[in-house]
């Protein structure tokens, strides 16, 4: 048994079930990898000895949350991007760095293939495979669930019987989730009619907005170059600080939402996120935009997170173009500097105060009553300068109205 996969393990069914299957059809021996990228404790307790029972030879649990957060989440928030308006893309930026990881490990040990337990519907083998692409050309790559011929839990689950493997999966899973430090996404179950309201078992994270606190909450959030870097005047790392914010905005039902997407691979699906923290910073973030900005510099910031949502979305991280974008949005940055304070109250983030050392923002300037900064009649030249081309038209034309 020469040859060496490593296999992106979750410990769930799927991947529980790839480990031998992966033995048994390639005759090979298994590395497990595990990112902590924040799916929490329950998801992680005793994964090495689980990957064990399933075959595997070794299993690398790596803690990923900071560099996840400080190298991949924060990156993608300065940008602005919002896939379709809505998503926080948390899963999805999560990817790369998944990825990455698996390709380090599988150097280390010498391995031929990478393997993932992604679906052939899904967006995750795109970002997965594309990753790959760029970082490891040379290595094979297994994508179980396009080659076997299981379809079903209990398909899956019959698989591990027969073989003595030991897997608490039941055969019915109701719900689809990844959760990470960012955010935790549901699919599946009763939310694949869009008709239906989302039940209340498939929250996790947020409280009901109509059962959240009565009383509104504060939050102020520092910021450095895009970068929240103190939530309540506490200066904390970046994993630390979503972690903190998770639990402030949580408990106030900040971050659901409901959404139809429209897949990669072609098809409309829908899911509900929970992003509690991140919702707060994107609200805090675009008012501090808003303050520091100048209209262009605001404008192409905000053409740059449409391209770059889909670029996160699409799995194309390791790319030229992802690069230069991040480059553009870094020095757009450089001068987002500021406080900002949020009101947290029953599922709304509404910024109330805002203020940075270079703001564009002058009281003397905006100001409806009387000063001594704006001359009014200047207005006139400009707006002639300003619709002259709608004028010359008109005359060219001699159109009438």
């Amino acid at each position: 048994m020469s040859k060496k996969v490593v296999l992106a393990y979750s410990g769930g069914l799927d991947t529980s079930v790839i480990v031998p299957w992966l033995i048994e059809n390639y005759d090979c021996e298994v590395i497990a990898v595990v990112g902590d990228v924040g799916q929490g404790a329950h998801e992680l307790e005793g994964i090495e000895e689980k990957a064990g029972k399933s075959g595997a030879s070794e299993c690398y649990v790596v803690d990923l949350k900071r560099e996840f957060v400080e190298e991949y989440v924060y990156p993608t928030i300065i940008t602005g991007a919002v896939y379709e308006g809505r998503y926080l893309l948390g899963t999805s930026i999560a990817r790369p760095i998944l990825a990455k990881t698996q390709v380090q490990i599988a150097r280390k040990v010498g391995a031929t293939a990478l393997a993932h337990g992604c679906t052939g519907k899904g967006n995750d083998q795109v970002r997965f495979e594309s990753a790959f692409a760029a970082l490891a050309p040379d290595l094979e790559v297994i994508a179980p669930w396009r080659l076997w011929d299981m379809r079903s839990r209990e398909e899956l689950m019959q698989y591990l019987s027969e073989r003595n493997i030991p897997c608490a999966a039941s055969v019915e899973k109701i719900y689809s989730r990844d959760a990470n430090l960012w955010h935790v996404s549901h699919e599946g179950g009763d939310l694949e009619d869009p008709y239906k309201a989302p039940p209340d078992d498939v929250w996790m994270l947020t409280t009901c907005p109509t059962q959240a606190p009565d009383k509104p909450e504060e939050v102020h959030i520092e910021f450095e170059k895009g970068r929240p870097i103190s939530v309540n005047g506490k200066v904390m790392p970046g994993d630390v600080l979503i972690s903190e914010l998770n639990l402030i905005a949580s408990k106030h039902g900040v971050g659901r939402v409901d959404i139809v997407e429209n897949r990669l691979v072609g098809m409309k699906s829908r899911g509900c996120y929970e992003t509690p923290a991140g919702t707060v910073i994107m609200e805090a973030l675009a008012s501090l935009e808003e303050l520091v900005l100048d209209r262009e510099t605001l404008h192409y910031r905000q053409q740059l997170g449409l391209k770059f949502a889909d670029l996160v979305y699409d799995g194309r991280w390791f790319t030229p173009v992802r690069e230069a974008i991040s480059a553009a949005a870094e020095s757009i940055a450089k001068r987002l500097d500021g406080e900002v304070v949020v009101r947290l109250y029953k599922g709304s983030a509404t910024t109330i105060q805002r203020r940075s050392p270079n703001s564009l923002y002058s009281e003397d300037f905006a100001t409806f009553g009387e000063d001594d900064v704006y001359d009014q009649s200047h207005a006139e030249g400009f707006i002639r300068l300003f619709s002259l081309p709608s004028r010359i038209a008109s005359l060219k034309s001699k159109v009438k109205v």
